[in-house]
């Protein structure tokens, strides 16, 4: 097991061997965000969704991994349900190799993993449904009244199971930050007050995980649920969310740091809805987080590949890329308060074309929110 985590002095230096990404804006702190505030973190994060449970695709994202990591990118972004464990076992080769290289300490880097999706180990069982049974409920892991879906859990010993899975699956002693993953999927089959005990519950389980060093800090990362309306049922609300880690850790110095959710040309709700709430005011995503002291990471920078090859010119013109994959992310890097942006690199080629945009200058608040403005007028 690797020891150690991401500290300001680690990721300094990991910052001050990039002097022109530096210089560009690629790396900033998450100010304001207690236990990260002081962590240089790059722009642009290797995300690692996509692709088969198989060994040459494992071999291709520890190589992407490696290349990341000497190109400038100190944010990791994996699951544990992602290709089957094998996305943070991709991973935790590709630390190993590279602590070992000495290309860099594990202090420069920000791994993050998530759980809360059932998943098989490296492979699909002959019987599933036994898996499941012998391996989580017969077990004692999940109990069965909290299984949401056939696939959905967050309870304290499901959770604690699965950080100890995957904190031998990236071979790391403690993980940076670990996200319940998708929340939001309980509410399909559960009241508000259920999920919010379920949800407090949990929550305890990951102040007590920090004070044991297995993660330094929490999330949620989600797909719908910060982007909904709040009428709908799925709807996240990240002011309650706060105030029921406050209630868990005693006050303002709970671990509940992060949140991730889609965030792109395609989806903009973060910065567009005005769907949160801020004591009796309605704020974004990005408004609602900066007030309470809470990191947010993009996912799906480029909508799992949709948005290259889409883009109308005046985005490109605009945010001033050669291509429509730089501009997609240059727009999500350059978001007001968007800490990083993850961007899904399963070969080394991706690694190289999506990192060229970290040398350019981040997109002025003035010509970013244009895009809005020119957007709306070409679609009336």
């Amino acid at each position: 097991m690797i020891l150690g985590h991401a500290s300001p002095s680690g990721t300094a230096r990991f910052r001050s061997r990039f002097p022109a990404f530096a210089d560009a804006g690629h790396f900033r702190k998450p100010e304001r965000v207690n236990h990260l505030s002081d962590l240089r973190l790059s722009s642009i994060g290797i995300g690692t969704y996509l692709g088969e449970p198989d060994a040459a695709t494992d071999q291709r994202y520890s190589e992407a991994v490696v290349a990341a990591i000497a190109s400038g990118v100190n944010v990791l972004d994996t699951a544990i349900n992602y290709r089957l464990q094998r996305s943070e076992r991709s991973i935790g080769a590709a630390l190993k190799q590279a602590i070992e290289s000495r290309s860099v300490q594990r202090d420069e880097l920000l791994v993050c993993t998530k759980a809360g999706y059932l998943t098989y180990d490296g492979t699909v069982p002959a019987d599933p449904r036994r898996y499941f049974l012998e391996e989580y409920i017969e077990a004692g892991v999940i109990p069965r009244e909290e299984l949401v879906g056939g696939m959905h859990c967050m309870a304290p010993s499901y959770l604690e199971n699965q950080i100890e899975r995957s904190r031998q699956n990236l071979g790391i002693d403690t993980i940076d930050v670990f996200y319940v993953h998708n929340p939001e999927q309980q509410l399909g089959e559960v009241s508000r007050d259920i999920f919010d005990d379920r949800l407090r519950r949990a929550f305890v389980a990951l102040e007590k995980a920090v004070v044991a060093g297995k993660i330094r800090v929490y999330g949620t990362a989600t797909w719908n649920g910060y982007r909904q309306d709040p009428s709908l049922r799925d709807s996240l609300d990240l002011e309650q969310i706060v105030a029921i880690a406050r209630e868990v850790a005693g006050g303002d110095n709970h671990h509940f740091r992060v949140v991730q959710l889609p965030f792109n040309l395609g989806l903009p709700e973060a910065f567009a809805a005005q769907n949160q709430k801020i004591g009796s005011r309605q704020a974004p995503l990005l408004d609602a987080a900066h007030e309470l002291g809470i990191a947010v990471v993009a996912s799906a920078s480029l909508l799992q590949g949709r948005l290259a090859g889409r883009l109308p010119e005046f985005v490109r013109k605009s945010l001033k890329t050669d291509t429509d994959a730089e501009a997609a992310i240059q727009f999500a890097r350059s978001a007001p308060g968007i800490t990083t942006a993850l961007v899904g690199m399963s070969r080394r080629e991706h690694v190289e074309a999506n990192l060229r945009v970290a040398s350019k200058p981040l997109a002025g608040r003035e010509e970013w929110q244009s895009l809005f403005r020119e957007g709306n007028a070409k679609a009336q």
